[in-house]
């Protein structure tokens, strides 16, 4: 489990819990910013759209994140009838992995630069350091797409569905996910990673210009 790895080196450990208590505050602040600008106050008057970690987290998505490599903040609210037009779900749904993804090549530009010049990511603790917070942004916004509710990917999927699609959709979602998770966790044939893996790499790259991985 990562957790267990992380415990090894207690530094490391460290670093991993800030870097993952920013990406879901960013992600989840995305969301209700997002929001808020396309017209629904529902996540504002219920103190999400702040940058304070304790109003993002979910304690399940957080235990999750320890000991896969991947969780999820607590949904944010929001009311449809609110938003300024019905297409406003979809950049509310994006906003989020936006977010992450943004935040990660930010934090990235010290990682380009030393590859760039011929530097590893391992040549110093600062490298190895931001290449946790960027793979923990990485891993979130790469897991937040999957089209399973209530994960973001999943609010683009329902826009096109009809209004009982859509509720059915919803109402399974969860055991699905669940169910994948649980068998990810007894079988040796990983769902997650053969799904994600792709997309990690690709997003590693893009970011970081390397397909070098610390989770």
């Amino acid at each position: 489990m990562l957790i267990l790895s992380l415990i090894q080196n207690p530094i490391y450990l460290i670093f991993f819990v800030l870097a993952l208590l920013l990406a879901i505050t960013v992600h989840e602040f995305a969301h209700a910013w997002m929001a808020y600008k396309s017209g629904d106050s529902t996540a504002m008057l219920e103190g999400r759209l702040t940058l304070n970690p304790l109003a993002h987290l979910d304690p399940l998505g957080t235990i999750f994140l320890f000991l896969v490599g991947f969780g999820w903040g607590k949904p944010v609210p929001t009311n449809p009838n609110n938003y300024n037009k019905r297409s406003d779900e979809i950049k509310i749904a994006l906003a989020g992995i936006v977010a992450n993804i943004i935040l990660a090549l930010v934090l990235a530009i010290p990682i380009r630069i030393a590859i760039l010049t011929g530097h590893t990511i391992d040549s110093s603790n600062l490298l190895l350091i931001l290449n946790i917070f960027v793979d923990i942004n990485i891993v979130l916004a790469a897991f937040n797409i999957l089209p399973i509710f209530p994960l973001d990917g999943s609010h683009i999927v329902g826009y096109f569905l009809s209004d009982d699609a859509k509720i059915s959709y919803e109402q399974y979602g969860p055991f699905i996910l669940l169910a994948v998770l649980i068998f990810d966790r007894l079988s040796n044939f990983s769902i997650l990673t053969t799904i994600m893996e792709p997309i990690i790499r690709f997003l590693s790259f893009l970011i970081k210009g390397t397909f070098s991985f610390f989770m």
